[in-house]
C-alpha cells in the first residue's frame, strides 16, 4: 500500500468536498465459485482501496464528517482462521497503517450507522454492485434492493470521482508497472500467432505472465480471430493464415492499477495487401487522437476525429464515398465503429464505472447521445491534466450488421455496399493505448509496444522469449 499520509489526505479532501454527513464504505468479501470453501481470487473494491488501502476481505469503513471521526470496522482473525492463513496483524494495527486511529469489531457497525440515523445524519453511500453488499446495505439502512438503488448518494458519487480521475504521480508509477506487463503479454501473443496455433494457448500463456509479474489481468482476455465480435471471449479458434488476430488485454500491478491495450496482428506475421490497408486506417485513427488529445478539449471530439479519419481511410479503398462530414454526421461511420472512443483507467480498467457511467464520463456541459454507435461512448466530457484514458479505434466488419443496415437501406449515398460483400470475412482491427492527459498533450504511457506494420513484422519474427527481469522504467 501507499503510505499513510496519502490515504488520510484523500479522506481530508474528500471531508471538505461533502461538507457534511457521514460516507459508509464497504469492502468486498470472499466470494465462492462452486462451494463455500472454493473462493475467487479476493478482489477490494477500488474505492475501499482508494480511500482506506486494506486490501482484505471483511472490512467496512466510514468518514463521519459532522463529528471529524473514521472508524475501520473489521473482526481480528481466530484460532480457525490462523491455522489456514497464517498469523495476521489486529484489526487495529491495520488501521494504524492507513492513518486510522479509531477500529471497532464489525457487529458495531449497526449500532453505529443507527444512531447516525437517529440523529438526523445523512448517510452518504456509493452504489453497491455485488450482491453480498446489497444484503449487507439493505439490513444496515433498513432499504429493500430496489429503494438502494434510488438512493445512492450523487454527492458521495460525484465527489470520489472528482478525486479519482486525476491520477497522481504514484499512481501513475503504478499504472506504468502494469502497463510493462502489458508489454511483455502483449509481444509474446504477437509472437505465437502462428498457423496452428489454438487461441486458448496464447490467450492462457499471457494470463500467466501477467501472474507471473505479480498481479491478474485486469479483465478477461479478449483474444480471437473473430474480432468483429468486440468482446470476445472465446478462445476455441485454430489461427489460419489470411486472419488478424485481435488480442485486448492488461494487467493489474500489485496495487491494482490497470492497464489495457489491445494490438491487431496478422496470422503468420505478414499482412497482406487487404489487411494492410485497414490497418493503417485505424492506426491513422490512433494516432490522430494521440496529437490532437489536450486539456479542455471533450472526448467526444477526439471520438468524431477518429470517425473521420475511419471514413476518408475507407473511401480510398473503396469501401466508403460522399462527403465525409456527411457521413460521420449521418452516422454511417458506425457500421465500421459502433463503439466509443475510449474510457477512463485507473483501479478500475474502466475507472469508477460502477459509480455511474453518466457520471464519470459526461457532466453539465456534454450528455449521452441516444444515436447507435455513439450512445456506447464510455467517455465525452472535457479532459483535464491527470485523466488516465483508452485511445482505442477500429474497424469491424459485423456479417449481421452489414445486413442490416443493407436490408434497410441506411447509409447508401456513403457506403458501397457491393464491395463490401468481400469482406464479411475479414474481422476486426481494433488498436489500443492508454493516454495520460498532460499540461500541454498527452503522454502514451508504457514501454512502446509495436503497433506500425513494419514493427508488427518485425517482431512477430523474432523468437519467443521467456520474461526478462527488467525495469519497467
Amino acid at each position: 500500500m501507499f503510505d499513510k499520509i496519502i490515504y488520510t489526505n484523500r479522506r481530508n479532501q474528500l471531508k471538505k468536498t461533502l461538507g457534511s454527513g457521514l460516507a459508509l464504505f464497504l469492502g468486498n468479501v470472499d466470494a465462492p465459485f462452486n462451494y463455500p470453501a472454493n473462493q475467487y481470487h479476493f478482489r477490494q473494491d477500488s474505492s475501499f482501496l482508494y480511500f482506506f488501502g486494506l486490501d482484505h476481505p471483511g472490512f467496512a469503513a466510514i468518514i463521519d464528517v459532522d463529528n471529524n471521526k473514521e472508524i475501520i470496522f473489521g473482526n481480528d482473525v481466530d484460532m480457525d482462521d490462523i491455522i489456514w492463513m497464517g498469523k495476521q496483524p489486529s484489526v487495529k494495527d491495520m488501521a494504524k497503517e492507513v492513518g486510522v486511529s479509531d477500529s471497532e469489531p464489525m457487529k458495531m457497525l449497526s449500532n453505529y450507522i443507527d444512531k447516525a440515523k437517529k440523529s438526523g445524519q445523512t448517510i452518504h453511500f456509493l452504489p453497491p454492485y455485488r450482491g453480498e453488499t446489497i444484503l449487507t446495505l439493505s439490513e444496515l439502512l433498513h432499504l429493500t434492493p430496489e429503494e438502494l438503488k434510488r438512493s445512492a448518494s450523487v454527492e458521495l458519487i460525484k465527489a470520489v470521482i472528482k478525486q479519482r480521475e486525476i491520477k497522481d504521480n504514484l499512481e501513475i508509477a503504478e499504472i506504468e508497472k502494469a502497463m510493462f506487463t502489458a508489454y511483455m503479454m502483449h509481444t509474446t501473443s504477437m509472437k505465437m500467432a502462428q498457423p496452428g496455433m489454438i487461441e486458448q494457448e496464447i490467450a492462457g500463456t499471457i494470463e500467466g505472465i501477467s501472474l507471473a509479474m505479480g498481479g491478474p489481468v485486469s479483465f478477461p482476455i479478449i483474444l480471437s480471430v473473430d474480432g468483429q465480435t468486440l468482446h470476445n471471449h472465446n478462445h476455441h479458434n485454430i489461427l489460419q493464415k489470411g486472419r488478424m488476430m485481435v488480442t485486448d488485454a492488461g494487467s493489474e500491478s500489485a496495487l491494482h492499477y490497470a492497464s489495457d491495450i489491445t494490438r491487431t496482428v496478422p496470422v503468420g506475421g505478414k499482412f497482406n495487401t487487404r489487411q494492410a490497408e485497414i490497418y493503417q486506417i485505424v492506426l491513422d485513427a490512433n494516432l490522430n487522437v494521440i496529437n490532437s488529445v489536450a486539456p479542455g478539449i471533450p472526448y467526444k471530439e477526439m471520438h468524431f476525429l477518429a470517425a473521420r479519419t475511419i471514413v476518408d481511410g475507407l473511401k480510398e479503398v473503396g469501401l466508403m464515398k460522399g462527403n465525409t462530414e456527411d457521413a460521420v454526421q449521418a452516422g454511417a461511420h458506425t457500421l465500421f465503429l459502433p463503439h466509443g472512443l475510449g474510457h477512463m483507467m485507473g483501479l478500475d480498467v474502466h475507472d469508477m464505472e460502477g459509480l455511474g457511467e453518466d457520471y464519470v464520463g459526461y457532466d453539465e456541459t456534454v450528455k449521452r447521445s441516444d444515436e447507435f454507435g455513439t450512445a456506447y461512448l464510455r467517455l465525452a466530457k472535457p479532459l483535464k491534466p491527470g485523466f488516465v484514458i483508452t485511445d482505442e479505434p477500429g474497424i469491424y466488419f459485423i456479417p449481421a450488421l452489414i445486413d442490416k443496415f443493407k436490408a434497410e437501406g441506411k447509409f447508401t449515398d456513403f457506403v458501397n455496399y457491393s464491395k463490401l460483400e468481400s469482406y464479411k470475412d475479414f474481422g476486426g482491427i481494433r488498436i489500443e493505448d492508454d493516454l495520460l492527459v498532460t499540461e500541454t498533450g498527452c503522454k502514451v504511457l508504457g514501454k512502446p509496444i509495436p503497433k506500425t506494420i513494419q514493427e508488427i513484422e518485425q517482431t512477430m519474427a523474432e523468437p519467443r522469449e521467456w520474461i526478462k527481469k527488467e525495469s519497467f522504467i
